[in-house]
């Protein structure tokens, strides 16, 4: 079903419709740039996302997925530091922070949702293109952050790529375009038995046929907005909420310049120039999202997800917009 691109959850719901949204939840919003990765932290994060996502459950269906960028590189880095066997491929590193982070949104939102609410964190394996192109261009940035000279060393130590994120260095690994989700049928099914779904986490496990016709794992990692829009287009979901640390898209991010993007036509986003690490992703899965249905994706600050719903923030991006609608003024980067 096609909604109004200003449409808000409250105003659908009044209509007697069950609206079928995903959530996409930012690495970097559950685990704040430069925060310590500690279990402790990443719950505390998760506790302030369950708490905006439990305002949207009643009467709508709902898929969340998470990014693992952060907890993909730690467990890079742990495994790393015990020299007795090879450090586990990122494939398997995908599946283990699929279920660590899955695990906690399952808990903490059950603790803040009635009781008898039904939740389901599934693995999910994503088909990849072993010849793609972004395999000879590493940008997905993974694990925690780093100073320049910092990020020097361990790429001349490891033979890390290495690339900035905003003020920081991170380490880049390939991030192929997902082609297919395997599990689509259960998580269907599990909708219309109305579970809350987690999936897709990290983007998905990625795999690939060798040439015997077997799924194998592909070192590589995902990047989880991309796959978010594949899987809410292959759901039909009516709207698509890509949250993270910043409350809108900008342009000319961090200088006095900067400005808020309140509406844009995919076309007119698309044009812009941002990171290809961080925003980029989200603003192409959003323009694709947007494009291939006719509904709308919104982008916004995890701290705000109920109120971004209700029209209170984010920027929208649907085919009924023309160009780019700025806000009259556009506060400094506040999630």
């Amino acid at each position: 079903m096609k909604t109004r691109p200003d449409m808000t959850l409250t105003e659908d719901n009044a209509q007697g419709n069950i609206m079928r949204l995903l959530i996409a939840l930012g690495g970097n919003a559950l685990l704040k740039r430069g925060e310590p990765l500690s279990a402790h932290n990443q719950r505390q994060n998760i506790k302030t996302a369950v708490e905006q996502i439990s305002k949207v459950t009643e009467g709508n269906e709902l898929v969340i997925a998470h990014g693992n960028g952060p907890q993909v590189g730690l467990l890079a880095l742990q495994g790393a530091a015990y020299t007795e066997v090879d450090t586990y491929p990122l494939d398997v590193l995908g599946a283990e922070t699929e279920g660590m982070i899955g695990y906690i949104i399952e808990q903490e939102l059950g603790n803040v949702l009635p009781r008898d609410s039904s939740i389901a964190t599934l693995l999910t394996q994503v088909e990849v293109d072993r010849k793609d192109p972004a395999f000879n261009n590493p940008t997905k940035p993974i694990g925690p952050v780093y100073s320049k000279e910092q990020a020097e060393k361990l790429s001349a130590q490891k033979g890390w790529v290495v690339k900035a994120d905003g003020q920081y260095f991170r380490r880049v690994v390939a991030s192929p375009k997902p082609k297919k989700i395997f599990e689509l049928k259960p998580i269907q099914w599990l909708l219309e038995k109305g579970a809350i779904v987690i999936c897709a986490g990290g983007g998905g496990i990625p795999t690939a046929f060798d040439e015997d016709g077997c799924l194998q794992g592909v070192e590589a990692v995902i990047d989880k907005d991309l796959c978010a829009s594949l899987l809410a287009r292959s759901l039909e979901c009516e709207l698509l909420v890509i949250a993270t640390d910043v409350a809108y898209v900008y342009t000319d991010f961090g200088t006095d310049k900067q400005r808020s993007i309140l509406q844009a036509h995919p076309d007119a986003l698309s044009e812009l120039a941002l990171p290809a690490g961080s925003m980029g992703p989200k603003v192409a899965a959003a323009c694709e999202f947007a494009c291939a249905t006719g509904n709308t994706a919104i982008i916004g600050s995890l701290t705000n997800i109920g109120q971004t719903l209700e029209g209170g923030g984010g920027t929208r991006v649907s085919t009924e917009y023309e160009g780019l609608t700025y806000a009259t003024v556009s506060p400094k980067n506040t999630a």
